[in-house]
């Protein structure tokens, strides 16, 4: 790829993401090639965001004599393009923004690493009002540029033409993707999809997982396959089956009407936690998750007490609250820890001009005015543009980004959070009553809990996940509405000891009196091609005392090793 990298040597990072110019890799783009070459009739190829060209360069090379035409709407990248290809009378290029252009044409092939840019990055109102016209079809107002690149890349697929996208695998998963996996079987072109999670990155600067949809407008349309690549070595599987198609299946092959376009796509080539256990309800059930704090510019409303004592703002106009993730260090955050951020002069305190008004306030509105915060997106669509949201301190924080699992915070201090963390409130689980927030509590801080709740993550490249609160929302838990006293006392108990001690071995109890009440005897998965697991160990009933006393002579034999 020496034209890729004397490019990247030569245009700054900047410029390229303001593109979003991440380049596919050769190997890739020449797996990708083949699909297309399968197609004995190939003789016209559309790349709709074509850079360097490398799809162009690695299908010329095995078919010299096809015609090929290429968009790109950056005029530095078309430039360097045409250079290389203008003495290729077959490559016709334009420098034009593929959405709004060529949708009268169809092709035998087309082959894309469409640029990366969620809908607040494009003009999503123009392009989603063009495609819905043309597509007869409507989309989330959410959607991601480069799942309307593929759509409209369908549309224009000609019969037995064949397609190839490298796309992040965001959209198996999204709330926004549903609407497009609901086109995709609709429009019966999906082949297989290739999931891939390395874990390095497949773009060098992209910090997502990605995914390899080939698509055909053939006949062979009866089945989908769906096959997981773990690593490099696995991209022979993608081989296999282009120089096999339409005979050699997936890890997992299903029919279309099995599947479900509404749903996380993950159930269908990952073996999902929660078939391990039985009386599943919704997270909604018993909570509510909502974002954090979104301010709009965190560095006007976030105060230290030193910025404070130099803008003469007064404690009655600054809200306690936790700016920074890292400020969080226990599964419990208490008044003494937040004093101590206090005392190290951290962010903790937002600008709270509704509470009162003095001179100091006014002028720092005045200030915020001056230098243009009023007019940034979340302020400027506010009634008055320096108040905060109202959301009332959250009992629980759980993190919205991670790499080893949920982490739950129990907010003794009772103070605010900003977006780092999500909010979980407590609802009312029957007439009367809300869960027990120390049971709840317990309960997130248990392996089965998080194992579950994963079933519902996004994932990103380096092992990055994300959770949005309706992940939470629609995740299943365990019904604990169905344990009896004993065991509500027993795990009360635990979690007592769990708070004095902060030892993880009362939480492996916990989680151990779990998995005998809600296991399954067997597990069964739907994913045909799914390794059967141990099934889940039982152990005897035991008496409460001696679960104390067991777990408190692990935790001297943990002493007496740490010593």
């Amino acid at each position: 790829m020496v034209l890729e990298k004397k490019y990247i040597e030569k245009i700054s990072l900047s410029h390229r993401k303001k593109f979003a110019q991440f380049f596919t890799p050769e190997t890739i783009a020449d797996l990708m090639s083949d699909w297309l070459i399968g197609n004995k009739k190939l003789k016209t190829v559309l790349e709709p965001a074509f850079g360097l060209g490398v799809f162009s360069r690695n299908l010329l090379k095995k078919k010299p004599n096809l015609n090929i035409k290429g968009f790109d709407i950056d005029e530095t990248i078309f430039k360097e393009a045409q250079s290389f290809f203008n003495e290729n009378p077959n490559v016709s290029l334009k420098n034009e923004d593929y959405m709004f252009n060529d949708w009268s044409n169809e092709y035998d092939g087309i082959i894309c690493n469409p640029p990366y840019f969620k809908f607040h990055d494009y003009d999503n109102k123009s392009i989603l009002k063009e495609i819905e016209y043309r597509l007869n079809f409507k989309f989330n107002g959410f959607t991601n540029l480069y799942t309307l690149f593929l759509l409209k890349s369908i549309y224009q697929l000609a019969p037995n033409g064949r397609m190839a996208y490298i796309i992040p695998s965001e959209f198996l998963n999204s709330d926004y993707g549903k609407l497009v996996k609901e086109y995709l079987l609709k429009t019966n072109t999906l082949r297989h999809l290739f999931v891939i999670d390395f874990k390095e990155n497949v773009f060098d600067d992209a910090l997502t997982t990605a995914s390899i949809l080939l698509l055909a407008k053939d006949n062979d349309d009866r089945e989908i396959n769906i096959s997981t690549i773990k690593s490099k070595s696995d991209l022979t599987k993608i081989v296999s089956y282009i120089n096999s198609y339409p005979r050699l299946k997936g890890e997992f092959t299903y029919k279309p009407v099995e599947i479900d376009p509404s749903i996380k796509w993950r159930k269908y080539y990952q073996v999902q936690n929660s078939d391990k256990y039985k009386n599943l309800v919704p997270f909604s059930k018993y909570a509510k998750v909502v974002r954090g704090i979104a301010t709009g510019a965190n560095d006007y409303f976030t105060f230290r007490p030193s910025k404070a004592k130099k803008y003469s703002i007064q404690s009655d106009n600054l809200l306690p609250c936790i700016c920074k993730a890292k400020d969080v260090k226990s599964v419990f955050f208490t008044m003494d820890d937040f004093k101590l951020l206090e005392r190290n002069d951290e962010p903790v305190f937002l600008f709270d001009a509704l509470k009162s008004k003095n001179e100091a306030v006014e002028k720092y509105i005045r200030k915020g005015i001056e230098e243009g915060i009023n007019k940034k997106y979340l302020t400027k669509n506010r009634k008055i543009w320096y108040s905060l949201e109202n959301r009332p301190p959250a009992p629980i924080w759980v993190s919205v980004f991670n790499r080893n699992g949920l982490k739950f915070i129990r907010n003794e201090a009772g103070i605010s959070n900003l977006t780092t963390f999500h909010c979980v409130y407590l609802k009312q689980s029957d007439l009367f009553s809300k869960i027990n927030p120390d049971l709840l509590f317990a309960y997130l801080l248990t392996d089965i809990a998080k194992g579950i709740f994963s079933d519902n993550r996004r994932e990103y490249g380096n092992g990055l996940k994300k959770f949005e609160p309706n992940d939470l929302n629609k995740a299943q838990m365990l019904n604990l509405s169905l344990l009896n006293r004993k065991r509500v006392n027993q795990i009360l108990s635990l979690y007592k000891e769990y708070r004095k001690e902060q030892r993880q071995i009362y939480i492996e109890q916990i989680n151990e009196i779990l998995e005998i009440e809600y296991s399954q005897p067997e597990i069964h998965t739907h994913l045909q091609f799914a390794q059967a697991t141990t099934p889940p160990k039982f152990a005897k009933e035991y008496g409460f005392a001696n679960a104390i006393i067991r777990t408190k002579n692990k935790v001297r034999k943990h002493n007496r090793v740490d010593g």
